[in-house]
């Protein structure tokens, strides 16, 4: 007999062994001969090495599960016991062009040709402009790419910001530090990741700052490294934030800078800094720019009709 440990890290037991140790019933209905013995954050395996390595593979496959949906279900159980392995479910996802699942089943892909071109660039560059107006999915589909590197252990931390600029709107009178000012005009940023992590793996990775969310003026004088870097409403920035911003990639990391210059908020005698980057930037290899425009918007039907009306009167 051989006897393997595996332990569950940052996850919520009743969510993954399921309610009176239902799910793991499951498993070891399925394998007679074997023992699992599911207690406190550890799930202890005995019986053959032959049937303990097919335990550990779908047990590994429901932590994934668990990481991308944020629970288990005896059908999911069943599903993956009747899943031939690993590389068949990979290449299902591979096939589908699947970027991840998010928190309640949904695929998250790219859904037009220009999202793809942005999936494609950040294969192949580790910083990537994404330029486009409202509603094209530029925001969503960088973070669901930084929370696939994430995962996939392809870097350490993901690390969103945006400039602190009022959108014809005061500051001044709301509550709290700066950062609490400024956490609402990240709503959307919060909004993507509540769509793709578990809220709690979510408050984990927070508490841990693994993802971490702050204002443009918090990156000043750090260096980031091993990490996926994304700076959104970047039409917003001034020459000498974008170059900040830039600046302080460190190795083994990535960047999408995302924004829309039919939407800037700077004062009139202010230059936008992302006008600038493409400008200054665009021949340098390695870094790639990709324009979205009204026929990626993934809104209501309406939405695209506004932006072209927009377009047309030069607004």
């Amino acid at each position: 007999m051989v006897e393997k440990v595996i332990l569950l890290e940052n996850i919520s037991l009743l969510d993954f062994l399921g309610a009176d140790n239902r799910n793991i019933n499951i498993l070891t209905n399925a394998f007679p001969q074997s023992k699992i013995i599911a207690r406190g954050d550890e799930i202890r395996i005995r019986g053959t090495a032959m049937e303990i390595l097919k335990i550990n593979e779908i047990i590994n496959l429901l932590v994934e599960h668990y990481h991308e949906y944020g629970k288990i279900s005896p059908e999911n159980v069943e599903s993956y016991l009747n899943t031939n392995s690993t590389e068949e479910r990979a290449a299902n996802e591979l096939r589908d062009d699947i970027i991840i699942y998010g928190t309640k089943g949904a695929v998250v892909k790219a859904k037009t040709a220009n999202q793809q071109a942005m999936v494609d660039a950040v294969k192949f560059n580790d910083i990537v402009f994404a330029l486009g107006p409202a509603g094209t999915g530029k925001t969503y589909m960088a973070v669901a790419l930084a929370v696939r590197a994430l995962k996939n252990k392809e870097v350490k931390k993901i690390i969103i910001t945006r400039p602190a600029v009022e959108a014809g709107e005061n500051l001044g009178f709301l509550p709290g530090d700066l950062k609490e000012k400024i956490d609402p005009y990240l709503r959307p940023i919060y909004d993507a990741l509540d769509d793709m992590v578990p809220s709690e793996k979510l408050k984990f990775y927070q508490e841990n700052r693994i993802i971490e969310i702050a204002p443009l003026a918090y990156m000043r004088g750090r260096t980031l490294q091993n990490a996926f870097i994304l700076l959104d409403e970047a039409q917003n920035t001034t020459p000498s934030q974008i170059k900040m911003f830039l600046t302080r990639m460190g190795p083994d990391s990535k960047v999408i800078v995302t924004g829309d210059t039919t939407q800037i908020d700077l004062a009139r005698n202010q230059r936008s800094g992302l006008l600038d980057a493409v400008d200054i930037l665009k021949d340098i290899k390695g870094i790639s720019f990709v324009k979205l425009d009204a026929s990626d918007v993934v809104r209501h039907r309406l939405v695209r009709h506004i932006i072209k009306a927009y377009e047309q009167a030069g607004r």
